[in-house]
């Protein structure tokens, strides 16, 4: 994929489009036509009358049908025998046949129904999408686009296709469902970086546009779009069978054998005996019949349909009736951390500077704290924490406690901003007096924020770098370590400290940020020099480390409920898809201690 690195006026020629008249509608047609709807390819389906005949002939329901037909033989066998032969064999075949007719229906019509209204879904609201064709901006149908088209989009649209941005004000879509990053992410249409889910310059189909506005052209529609990629990878998968076929699947070998070993053994002994062989055939049927259990597939659908009306009264929809006992065999359950089992309003919660580890003191008279402010390791942590972040206090909120105030930013960094807002004080003075130059936000791949900021010291004009990030990211990048008022190289001893307070900290649960900076050399970076955050015309090595903040984030109030009734039943609940390793250990044992 090259479309977000080469010249625009190349794209335009590889498209045959014209960015300020669009395709014509002929053109779109062709293109349309040629490759396809812009869709993604829904997974295959299986014809109805083949759902319908594993119904009646799938699993258990075969072996019955097997003793009904078995009935009838015998029925047959007696009738040309004898001149009045008995009815049981064929009220038992007729009796079989039934219950199976009827519980396969049943179950078929159970499981339609849910399907339809899954897909009935599908249709409730069609996305449209503005576009210009022969000039005119006209809004269709987003299936309906096509490779070079010139789409427009603004906040609250979901992107249509995959776009190349040739131009963009204030533009942020939500690329969480591909990359994981929460914060929303600036487009413009300069490229960034060479892989496509990094670099700027590229909006994904099915991500959400939550500000601004931009205008671009479809690069990528349908399957070959970066989600029909994951989409097809997902679909490509085979589903296994349920634990209740294989339970069911195993149990009909079992009964099978059973009945057919007991039926041989006894037609060779009626045999043996004297018995007439048409008579021993019947004794072997009669045998092999009254080992099927008739009731258990009527009872197994009553039980899972019941339980399936139950969960529709709950507002969960059962596809499959099989998957009502599978969801009931559940014994691991893996779940998100933040935001799912906690409430995602982080507080700090621990400090690391001088070598020490401290407890955070977030009371609003500030007389808790066991550490000391007048430290310069203090004031420099602090001042990484206040200038290396972009959320922000909203307005009107003067009179409200600091740690009540709403904030525009990520959670984490306005965890940072109430803390210095209350540690220190007037961080929007603070940073205006700091005014910042050049900013690398933060990345999935660099896992690190870097801002440059003109010092509030008139008298030195030096430049000032502050980094946030993974604290192995930081430490890594930093050769000395700010403890009082003095700088030491970076050695094995210093190493150690760093790693077991990292490890203590993180092994609390607590999401932990290392923290550095650096005052870049006048005779280098003069007043005005032109940074660069896409050149990186500046050092990002050879820092100085400061200090590390661990912040906390309380679990919900339903949580401890949900995990002891998922406890009672068996089932073992996990995090998964954390940052780093030991985060949610505190998370787990607070949970437990509530339990």
């Amino acid at each position: 994929m090259d479309e977000h690195l080469i010249p625009l006026e190349e794209l335009y020629q590889r498209f045959e489009t014209n960015p300020d008249m669009g395709h014509t509608t002929h053109k779109a047609a062709e293109i349309l036509e040629r490759d396809g709807l812009n869709q993604l390819t829904p997974p295959k389906t299986t014809p109805e009358w083949i759902k319908f005949g594993k119904q009646l002939f799938g699993g258990f329901a075969l072996l019955l049908w097997i003793g009904a037909l078995l009935c009838f033989l015998a029925f047959s066998i007696e009738s040309i025998t004898t001149e009045e032969p008995a009815g049981d064999n064929l009220y038992l075949g007729v009796v079989l046949s039934v219950v199976v007719i009827v519980t396969g229906c049943f179950s078929y019509y159970q499981e339609s129904k849910s399907s339809r209204i899954m897909e009935s879904f599908k249709n409730m609201v069609p996305q449209y999408a503005i576009v210009m064709r022969d000039g005119q901006s006209l809004e269709i149908r987003a299936e309906h686009l096509v490779l070079g088209d010139i789409v427009s989009v603004k906040f609250g649209d979901r992107i249509p296709a995959d776009l190349r941005v040739i131009s963009a004000h204030s533009f942020k879509v939500d690329n969480s469902s591909l990359t994981g990053e929460a914060e929303a992410q600036a487009r413009n249409g300069e490229s960034t970086h060479d892989n496509p889910l990094e670099t700027r310059n590229l909006a994904f189909f099915s991500t959400n546009a939550v500000e601004g506005t931009a205008q671009g052209i479809v690069v990528k529609t349908g399957d070959d779009t970066v989600m029909g990629r994951i989409a097809n990878l997902a679909s490509g998968l085979e589903g296994g069978q349920t634990p209740i076929a294989k339970e069911i699947s195993h149990f009909i070998h079992l009964i099978t054998g059973v009945a057919i070993f007991l039926g041989v053994s006894f037609f060779i002994v009626a045999f043996i005996v004297g018995y007439f062989w048409l008579n021993a055939v019947v004794f072997l049927i009669g045998i092999i019949v009254a080992n099927v259990p008739e009731g258990l597939l009527a009872t197994v659908t009553v039980c899972l349909t019941l339980t399936a009306q139950r969960m529709a009264s709950k507002n969960c929809l059962v596809k499959n009736l099989e998957a009502v006992e599978t969801l009931g065999s559940t014994s691991t359950i893996c779940s998100d951390k933040t935001g799912t089992l906690t409430q995602n309003r982080m507080t700090v919660a621990h400090l690391w500077f001088d070598n020490q580890i401290f407890e955070a003191d977030t009371t609003d008279d500030q007389n808790a704290g066991e550490y000391d402010k007048n430290s310069p390791s203090w004031t420099s942590l602090t001042n990484v924490a206040m200038l290396c972040n972009r959320a922000e206090f909203k307005g009107c909120q003067e009179k409200t406690s600091v740690l009540k105030r709403e904030c525009n930013g990520d959670a984490s960094e306005s965890a940072f901003l109430k803390f210095t807002e209350l540690a220190v004080g007037n961080v929007d003075q603070i940073r205006k007096a700091n005014h910042k130059v050049c900013e690398i936000p933060f990345n999935s791949t660099n896992k690190y924020q870097v801002s440059i900021h003109e010092t509030a010291d008139k008298n030195d004009q030096c430049y000032l770098l502050v980094m946030k990030g993974a604290p192995e990211r930081i430490f890594e990048r930093c050769s000395t370590i700010q403890i009082g008022n003095k700088d030491y190289p970076i050695d094995e001893e210093l190493k150690d400290a760093f790693n077991e307070a990292y490890l203590q900290l993180g092994g609390l649960g607590e999401r932990v940020f290392g923290f550095c900076d650096y005052m870049l050399p006048l005779d280098q970076y003069p007043v005005g020099y032109q940074f660069s955050g896409d050149d990186e015309n500046f050092p990002l090595t050879n820092l100085r480390f400061v200090g590390l903040m661990s912040m906390i984030d309380p679990p919900r109030a339903s949580v401890p409920d949900a995990v002891a009734k998922c406890r009672s039943a068996g089932i073992k609940e996990t995090t998964q898809s954390l940052p780093r390793p030991l985060q949610e250990e505190l998370v787990s044992f607070r949970r437990t201690a509530k339990l």
